[in-house]
């Protein structure tokens, strides 16, 4: 799951939580709602960690010096 898809989750639970009145008899709406934030928000988290551990460690390109010998 991308940065894209956490952020989904988290979009989708706050809607769920805070803007929607839907009343089902056995599925609680708020909670749904709190879950897929959380998850939302534990997946960017993990994702940027992630992402920062790999831009850090693969990133470095080594230096290649050249010298030249011009001969006249």
């Amino acid at each position: 799951m991308g940065i894209g898809g956490c952020i989904v989750l988290i979009v989708v639970g706050a809607i769920l939580t805070f803007a929607s009145d839907w009343e089902l008899e056995s599925v609680d709406l708020d909670l749904v709602g709190l879950i897929m934030m959380a998850v939302g928000g534990i997946g960017l988290a993990v994702y940027t960690s992630i992402y920062k551990r790999r831009r850090t460690a693969g990133g470095a390109i080594p230096v290649v010096e050249e010298h030249r010998r011009d001969v006249i």
